[in-house]
């Protein structure tokens, strides 16, 4: 009989791919870790893992177990739903990670939408860029990421997690205000080829963004300044350093001092951001709630593509 705790095991070490990274994540020593992963290959009779320098892949086997490991886990997330529903599930402590920005736009308005309806229901915000909050879900240590996609992130179809759509929004390109193109209703990004460009550090799900906005408008940017705080990278543009996007989300709140803020002209690049849980337990009596008051705060935003 396969122990369902060792697959979380199994799941750690798929995931993070090395036994101390697991280890970090599940609160366990990598000796406990890797005794947990023995007992599982003793018990499936299988090889399950190899190990390359001081990292770890699964073998077919372990690819094998692993997909059924993902149902067994959101089977039992599930069984946690159904049996806080039974009990009540009126009260308790919900914790979210999320980004920045998205904490100010939705998560904010969200918890005051709960106070108002569900006043047993605590949410917790842990603050996690947009690229570090799914593997805190995933790992236990948060119950609700709010996320954006990102290269390398999670797939939709991912059978570990379950999705909520928020909102997408584009990228601005932001510039010193007297830069010859701060007087055009919109920008075309190749005609910033030249310039020196502020972009978040490498990581960062909008540093991808701004790549791959770049290369679709058939240039690489020099990126000469670094920084994951947009009102930096604001502050900069004004100050004649370069050229910037950033989600218009962002922009709210900040003073545009010395910039102009303009759309972009042709296909834009959007930041699309999505709840997620751990497979199953989206009808948990305290997360539903989250969720659907996250839904909400989303659809009370001002239009993103506007």
């Amino acid at each position: 009989m396969i122990d369902p705790r060792r697959l979380r095991v199994l799941r750690a070490a798929a995931d993070h791919r090395t036994v101390t990274a697991a280890a970090a994540a599940l609160y366990l020593t990598p000796s406990a870790v890797s005794q947990q992963l023995a007992a599982l290959e003793q018990e499936t009779g299988h090889v399950l893992l190899t190990r390359s320098g001081k990292g770890v892949r699964l073998t077919a086997a372990g690819e094998i177990l692993l997909e059924h490991a993902n149902e067994v886990l959101a089977q039992l997330e599930r069984a946690e739903a159904e049996l806080a529903a039974y009990a009540g599930g009126r009260a308790g402590e919900v914790t979210v990670a999320a980004f920045a920005t998205g904490i100010a736009e939705v998560l904010a308005p969200a918890i005051g939408r709960l106070a108002a309806t569900r006043p047993g229901i605590r949410v917790r915000v842990r603050d996690a860029e947009g690229d570090e909050s799914l593997p805190l879900v995933l790992d236990g240590e948060a119950d609700v990421a709010l996320a954006v996609e990102y290269r390398g992130a999670p797939r939709e179809g991912d059978r570990r997690l379950a999705r909520v759509p928020l909102y997408a929004e584009p990228f601005d390109a932001v510039l010193h205000a007297g830069h010859p193109l701060g007087q055009e209703p919109e920008v075309a990004l190749d005609a910033l080829a030249g310039a020196d460009w502020i972009a978040p550090y490498p990581g960062n799900p909008c540093h991808d963004m701004v790549l791959l906005a770049c290369e679709l408008a058939g240039f690489e940017p020099r990126l000469v300044h670094s920084s994951d705080d947009f009102r930096a990278a604001v502050a900069l543009a004004g100050a004649g350093a370069g050229v910037a996007l950033v989600p218009r989300s962002a922009l709210r709140g900040i003073e545009l001092k010395d910039v102009v803020v303009r759309p972009v002209a042709g296909p834009a690049a959007f930041r699309r951001v999505f709840a997620a849980v751990r497979r199953g337990a989206e009808e948990h009596p305290l997360i539903r709630p989250v969720l659907d008051a996250l839904a909400g705060a989303a659809r009370g935003l001002p239009a993103a593509d506007g």
